[in-house]
């Protein structure tokens, strides 16, 4: 039984299969098998198979494509864009797939693309990811030479165009509304919901916005079912998911491994564990916009609700590790100045309290800070909070603070106390 869809065609060398090779292999047959399908019937295919969103929020995907307007009256222009524009901190897990095995974003776009009944789609991608670029855009041109792409795919009376869009750099374009603002050659500023992209997306259209791994998934799901696809998962949730680890680990990377394994075993099995002399203090185990989790929590299943109910969120599924070496309020530190640059500056909380969350963090760590420094933090996370914004940033940015100051106070109390970081 195939148990690594996602990565089952990706070898020790930095290359990419070619579309000859991807066929060899089964490729788009997937995309043959629905092509002879009708559209509603894969939308409840992907929503009974349960794969849940693999860009952080986890949202069930068939279920998300199934808001989108069909059938009679219903508007003739409707598009599908993948998100590719990945910078959270500590992920790299969609690059990998772009730039190793292209054809099966391709084909997983595709198969979306007419199960919404769409006939246009962009690839947003991340404009430092020149590599993944360029394998993409050779990728789409064999496909549209062989007739998987283009008028009238496989005489199926269909027709699908895909274009890759490079972009700017930002991570607000992570949020799906400020990508299609930016799509659409506006500022990148998330949009008030509802609307939502479902109804009035790209240009008012209809629009699904999935990212890389999520479309990914989709190829092995059709053409295997859904009874294959469940069977993968180790828990809750079904299928397979990259995970990745970094830190004072002693062999970080990514892995393909089914969902519901346990944390313990992907940082000690497959990252091989923490580095001779140090200890796991502590991890954030969806990338840096996550709430810190402790030991108590490795045997924790990597499931989206397991996470969720223990007081973090699996988000990107890729594991930050904190060691007893490395300073907790340096490395909240180093975040939130990302976060900081990176907010759009739309609402207040995210424009003003991440810079000032960032004054105070670091009058900390210079060994400058105030007793009451510490309540000021909790007071500006609770303004950068969910419902007090326009999109998830700033209440993203605020996890690892929160939870920081939940699980390691005594060393925010002993850098104020001492005049110093003891970590020096």
């Amino acid at each position: 039984m195939l148990t690594n869809p996602l990565t089952k065609n990706i070898g020790p060398q930095n290359t990419a299969i070619d579309l000859a090779g991807y066929r060899a292999a089964a490729g788009y047959s997937g995309w043959r098998k629905a092509l002879a399908s009708d559209p509603g019937d894969l939308v409840k295919t992907v929503q009974n198979a349960g794969l849940r969103g693999r860009g952080g929020a986890g949202f069930n995907t068939g279920l998300k494509w199934s808001f989108v307007p069909r059938g009679e009256g219903s508007p003739a222009v409707k598009y599908l864009v993948c998100n590719a524009d990945e910078m959270e901190p500590g992920t790299f897990k969609d690059r990998l797939l772009m730039e190793r095995d292209p054809h099966l974003l391709i084909e997983g776009m595709a198969i979306a693309a007419y199960a919404i009944e769409a006939r246009t789609a962009y690839i947003f991608i991340r404009g430092e990811y020149h590599t993944a670029t360029a394998r993409l855009e050779k990728a789409i041109a064999e496909a549209r030479e062989e007739g998987l792409l283009g008028e009238n795919i496989l005489g199926s009376g269909y027709s699908l165009e895909i274009h890759l869009h490079r972009s700017a750099g930002n991570y607000i374009c992570g949020e799906e509304t400020a990508l299609l603002n930016a799509l659409e050659g506006k500022r990148a500023i998330p949009r008030a919901k509802p609307p939502f992209p479902q109804v009035s997306g790209l240009w008012g259209k209809p629009t699904v916005v999935n990212n890389v791994e999520t479309f990914c998934n989709i190829p092995h799901l059709i053409d295997l079912g859904v009874d294959w696809y469940k069977s993968l998962g180790r828990g809750e949730d079904a299928g397979t998911k990259l995970f990745g680890v970094s830190g004072k680990v002693k062999n970080p990377g990514t892995w393909e491994l089914p969902m519901g394994t346990p944390i313990r075993e992907i940082i000690e099995v497959h990252a091989g564990g923490m580095r001779d002399g140090l200890k796991l203090k502590g991890f954030l185990p969806g990338g840096g916009s996550t709430d810190f989790l402790g030991p108590e929590h490795l045997d924790l299943p990597m499931d989206y609700d397991v996470i969720g109910t223990s007081g973090s969120r699996m988000g990107t599924g890729t594991i930050i590790v904190l060691d007893d070496k490395t300073c907790p309020v340096g490395l909240v530190l180093n975040l939130t100045q990302f976060f900081a640059r990176e907010s759009c500056g739309w609402c207040t909380p995210c424009r003003d309290g991440l810079p000032w969350a960032v004054k105070i963090l670091q009058r900390i760590e210079n060994g400058e800070g105030r007793p009451e420094d510490i309540g000021l933090l909790r007071e500006q996370v609770r303004y950068m909070g969910p419902g007090n914004t326009f999109c998830a940033l700033a209440p993203g940015a605020a996890e690892p603070i929160q939870s920081a100051l939940k699980l390691f106070e005594q060393d925010f109390v002993e850098h104020i106390e001492k005049g110093c970081c003891p970590y020096l």
